[in-house]
């Protein structure tokens, strides 16, 4: 077991030098995409079951940790003097999810629902918990409403699964389809996804992380995010339970903005990029996750009541914002934010080549931590009255 252990985390920690090596090499993988080619990897290798069982653990390590670290790295470069001109339309974009997601909860009770089932009102609030904050609220709402086991167990399966679909979508043709009917976003500085395309343009994305003059400072970076993590998982262990992922968050956040004031820090060239090869490493991980099993005797009622949440809703938050003309990048990255929560934030961010979305992102998303709870026990309240 130790042996299987230890070839998945060197896997999980090496192959997405595999997949930047590719990418740089050939330009149909590069138009593709690193994240979608790190997605696509993990599915293979978690569906093949190449490891075997009992790596559930190093997965789990592996993959809050690297996302742990890449959320620092990736927000170094941000200018907190821009942030309130970044994405003007953020707030009502939150606005517009959390309205979206509530109301698809409630029409999909009513088109799913089993009669006489009173755990189908309780899966309504966990969807709401979870897709207007994330899994910790999944959890809390778990113990708060008394769903029984087999029910809980078959959302957060069903969610893993349907998610991912939800991700796929908008890494590959979501922003070509959204800009069908959205406008596109207007970048208040120097263009990020220039910068990104520029690399791969010349091959230097991954030959760009080790060169010369740029190792030390990047290892000096690199340090720094790790000692953030440290300090955020370690005040994390202070708070209660339900309180945990919402401090860890904020910490970890708060923290990496402050070290961005500092000159040195901010203009370190590459953190972006060092921190997209931890988020490919998230992205292998939480792919490899997804249990095949999971299609074996599905509960349809709730498998289709999820797909018609996380799909139907996104279509309609993207009809709402057409009518409000929120743009591209901004809807996709607070339904990311909500759907998935804050650390796939840099996922979607670097697939759509958008480093100032990142910040306004994750601060949507701590939003959604900090509402989830209260909207999932309203929700499901409401539901077991119908």
């Amino acid at each position: 077991m130790y042996l299987s252990q230890l070839l998945a985390a060197l896997f999980y920690i090496l192959f997405p030098l595999v997949i930047l090596h590719m990418c740089d090499r050939f330009s149909f993988l590069k138009k593709i995409g690193s994240v979608i080619l790190a997605y696509f990897t993990g599915i293979v290798v978690g569906s093949a079951g190449i490891f075997g069982d009992g790596i559930e653990v190093i997965q789990d390590v592996i993959m809050n940790v690297s996302v742990s670290v890449a959320i620092p790295l990736m927000l170094f470069s941000t200018d907190i003097r821009k942030v309130k001109k970044l994405a003007s339309g953020t707030l009502l974009s939150l606005i517009i999810v959390l309205f979206v997601v509530v109301f698809v909860v409630f029409v999909g009770y009513l088109l799913f629902r089993v009669p006489g089932n009173e755990e189908f009102a309780k899966v309504g609030g966990l969807l709401v918990g979870v897709y207007t904050g994330g899994t910790p609220n999944l959890a809390a709402l778990q113990l708060a409403l008394k769903i029984k086991p087999e029910i809980f167990l078959a959302v957060h399966a069903y969610d893993m699964v349907i998610t991912t679909i939800y991700l796929f979508i908008l890494m590959t043709f979501g922003k070509r389809l959204f800009s069908l009917v959205l406008p596109e976003y207007k970048f208040k500085g120097e263009e990020p996804g220039k910068e990104i395309a520029d690399d791969e343009d010349t091959g230097e994305q991954l030959r760009g992380l080790f060169n010369r003059n740029r190792m030390m400072p990047l290892l000096k970076a690199l340090f720094l995010a790790i000692g953030i993590f440290g300090i955020a998982a370690g005040i994390m262990l202070l708070v209660s339970e339900s309180l945990k992922m919402i401090v860890y968050i904020m910490v970890l956040t708060t923290l990496s903005i402050i070290a961005s004031f500092n000159v040195k820090v901010r203009r370190t060239e590459k953190t972006f990029d060092l921190g997209m090869y931890f988020i490919l490493i998230f992205s292998i991980v939480i792919a490899s996750k997804i249990n095949p099993g999971s299609f074996t005797n599905i509960n349809t009622n709730i498998f289709f009541y999820i797909s018609f949440v996380v799909i139907g809703g996104l279509f309609l938050q993207v009809l709402i914002s057409s009518f409000f003309k929120i743009d591209t990048d901004t809807v996709m990255i607070t339904s990311t934010a909500l759907i998935c929560s804050p650390p796939f934030v840099p996922v979607i961010a670097g697939a759509i080549g958008n480093r100032e979305i990142v910040l306004p992102g994750i601060t949507v998303g701590l939003i959604g931590y900090a509402v989830g709870n209260y909207l999932g026990l309203i929700t499901a309240m409401l539901l077991s009255a119908i």
